[in-house]
């Protein structure tokens, strides 16, 4: 898109220049086409601000987690230590993640091979570009008299204790913001952290994404508000199931921000 710059690493590297962030777009983000709208809703919001920062491109392999999280520490540790050849030969310093996934294991396991940076999600950063003036909500008619609800990811909820930045973000839109029954610490996953987006389902007489969906939409809200690339595909795929995807929305907090500003 024109209208979108995204600088690469390299491409700074080569004008002597070095970006603030890395904004670290994570596999989902970079290939499936629905997480692709989240890393360019992203972008948008450091566009508008002039946020300094890059991309790795190329240069960025998948963090290694999903081959951990199945047990496969050889191939974890050979794309972990690729990766963090790449990230200190820049000298990074700072990473925004989009995915509680790759931030997890950014913030968490690379410090142990020799990768530590200080890494944030992007709905913390979105929290920290609003506590400091630079963000301000335009106030608009985008959600005025909606209901929204937020579903807490595992690797950012209870993984990393993070609940009140993504909620922070909610409460600047001009919008209604109920929590389903299950929230926070208590919240249900939507079934990706447990891996069931990429395999068959467990006997069972529902599917937890499902499950999540009903929890959803008995608070009556339009919109699920999302922070996760896999939780957005599980429950737009419950909502689906639900046949309530004309009346229910599923969006990321970064999405809801370019709305509300008309970015």
């Amino acid at each position: 898109m024109s209208d979108i710059k995204v600088p690469t690493m390299a491409e700074m590297a080569a004008q002597g220049q070095k970006p603030d962030v890395l904004f670290w777009v994570g596999c989902a983000g970079s290939f499936d086409s629905r997480a692709q709208k989240v890393s360019k809703a992203f972008v948008k919001i450091l566009n508008a601000l002039n946020i300094s920062f890059a991309i790795l491109g190329d240069e960025e392999a998948c963090t290694g987690d999903p081959a951990r999280r199945a047990g496969n520490e050889f191939v974890f540790q050979m794309l972990a230590m690729q990766n963090i050849q790449t990230l200190n030969g820049y000298e990074v310093t700072k990473i925004v993640a989009t995915c509680p996934h790759c931030f997890n294991v950014l913030k968490n396991e690379y410090p142990e091979l020799g990768g530590s940076y200080e890494v944030v999600h992007h709905t913390q950063f979105i929290k920290e570009l609003m506590d400091s003036g630079q963000l301000t909500m335009k106030s608009g008619e985008s959600f005025k008299g909606k209901r929204i609800t937020y579903h807490d990811s595992c690797y950012l909820g209870r993984a990393n204790n993070i609940y009140e930045a993504p909620r922070s973000v909610l409460a600047e839109l001009d919008a209604d913001i109920v929590e389903m029954q299950r929230h926070k610490s208590n919240g249900l996953c939507c079934g990706a952290g447990g891996a069931q987006m990429w395999k068959e389902d467990e006997p069972g007489n529902k599917r937890i994404n499902t499950e999540r969906t009903e929890e959803a939409m008995k608070t009556g809200a339009e919109i699920i508000a999302v922070n996760c690339p896999f939780c957005l595909t599980m429950m737009s795929d419950g909502v689906k199931a639900e046949e309530k995807q004309d009346d229910v929305m599923v969006y990321d907090l970064s999405e809801l921000i370019v709305q509300q500003n008309q970015l």
